[in-house]
């Protein structure tokens, strides 16, 4: 992807990210991991860290901050990272699990989170465990979210592709 093109592509991703963080939704059933996936995938590999930390920075200016915005924006980053991985092993099987693994690592980081410094589940593993379950509906509105904008944004992208070389074969043969 050229530079112009893919700052466009970032911009682009950071406002729909904003916009459906900030318009009402699903708890959890945002496009943030599918963001940062498809960052680390198609952009350039700076962008899959710094385009969901943007979302994520600007949008809990306006929304808030919490005790827990490291561990949030961290498994953001770290979700961009396997987008690193699912780029050098691109197939439709990869970009499922790629999602399917950032969500699970979301869910297990921030509830482990939640429980280790949050004062609603004691310190222990049955603390841990009892966050976890408490999540459940969290993570899997999460999970279908992801799966649903991970597969509209690979979708268009890969679509888009192929239409550009379409359209740019007809122009060679005439």
């Amino acid at each position: 992807m050229k530079k112009k093109y893919s700052i466009a592509v970032a911009l682009a991703l950071i406002l729909v990210g904003m916009a459906v963080r900030l318009l009402p939704h699903p708890a959890n059933f945002t496009p943030l991991a599918a963001i940062a996936l498809f960052s680390g995938v198609y952009l350039p590999r700076r962008f899959a860290l710094v385009v969901p930390l943007a979302v994520m920075v600007a949008s809990d200016a306006l929304i808030g901050f919490h005790n827990l915005v490291l561990f949030t924006w961290g498994s953001f980053a770290l979700i961009g990272v396997i987008g690193w991985w699912v780029q050098k092993h691109k197939h439709v099987t990869t970009v499922i699990g790629g999602a399917l693994a950032g969500s699970l690592l979301f869910y297990l980081v921030t509830n482990w989170a939640v429980m280790q410094f949050g004062t609603m589940y004691p310190h222990t593993i049955s603390g841990l465990l009892g966050s976890y379950a408490a999540g459940i509906p969290f993570f899997r509105n999460m999970l279908l979210g992801d799966l649903f904008y991970t597969s509209t944004f690979f979708g268009a992208y890969e679509l888009a592709e192929r239409l550009g070389v379409r359209i740019g074969a007809r122009a060679e043969i005439r």
